[in-house]
């Protein structure tokens, strides 16, 4: 996953993903201009498997994060991987999709993209929603929703990984309960913000519960 070679940036002429948008507008009587990205919405899940007390988290080579650690390089600048390694831009997140399956709820999408990048089979009756909020609001301002599911080790079905057919390269990780509280404020990593929102979520609503259950 780490092995990056041949980066170099380019401006963007077409993309599947983003359109770039300039809107012009009136607000209190001011002329005004604003520059933007629309973008599909996305799910998000944070799932904790209770058979050994573990969070199932993924890592993915993000070129958006190794670009802006790697700062020296504009548009048309090829990337020095050798003095720049990949590691800069490896992030620990959330299993997560696009919301761009037409005729399927946002809960039988993260079902699938459970399914596809951690290996585990859930009911779309697993999921309990956390929050929905929006991303990057200066620039995009699309829609996140946050699920968390428990599972078991029997619910493992598959290594995961995420579909190869689609380009993707997830690593599937293991995370136990005191690492995830370290990973929250451990600077040094790549840490997506729905991941923080999520483990804060569950060590103020889940955790305290199963502590109690357990003493």
């Amino acid at each position: 996953m780490e092995v990056i070679q041949e980066f170099h940036v380019v401006p963007l002429t077409q993309s599947n993903y983003l359109v770039p948008k300039s809107v012009y507008f009136t607000q209190n009587g001011k002329k005004r201009r604003w520059d933007f990205v629309t973008e599909q919405s996305d799910v998000n899940v944070l799932l904790f498997n209770t058979s050994r007390n573990v969070f199932i988290l993924v890592k993915q080579f993000r070129p958006a994060v190794y670009l802006y650690n790697v700062k020296s390089a504009g548009s048309g600048v090829k990337v020095n991987t050798e003095v720049f390694p990949g590691s800069l831009g490896v992030t620990v997140e959330l299993c997560a999709g696009l919301v761009d399956k037409e005729n399927k709820s946002l809960e039988e999408v993260a079902q699938a993209e459970v399914l596809e990048e951690c290996g585990y089979s859930i009911s779309v009756n697993d999921l309990q929603k956390i929050t929905k909020c929006r991303n990057s609001i200066g620039l995009v301002g699309s829609e996140t929703t946050v699920y968390y599911a428990e599972v078991t080790d029997e619910q493992k079905v598959s290594s995961g990984g995420g579909l190869a057919e689609e380009g993707e390269l997830i690593e599937v990780i293991e995370v136990t309960v005191d690492e995830a509280r370290k990973l929250i404020y451990d600077e040094a990593v790549n840490r997506e913000s729905g991941l923080l929102v999520a483990l804060l979520w569950f060590f103020n609503k889940v955790w305290p519960h199963k502590c109690g259950r357990e003493h």
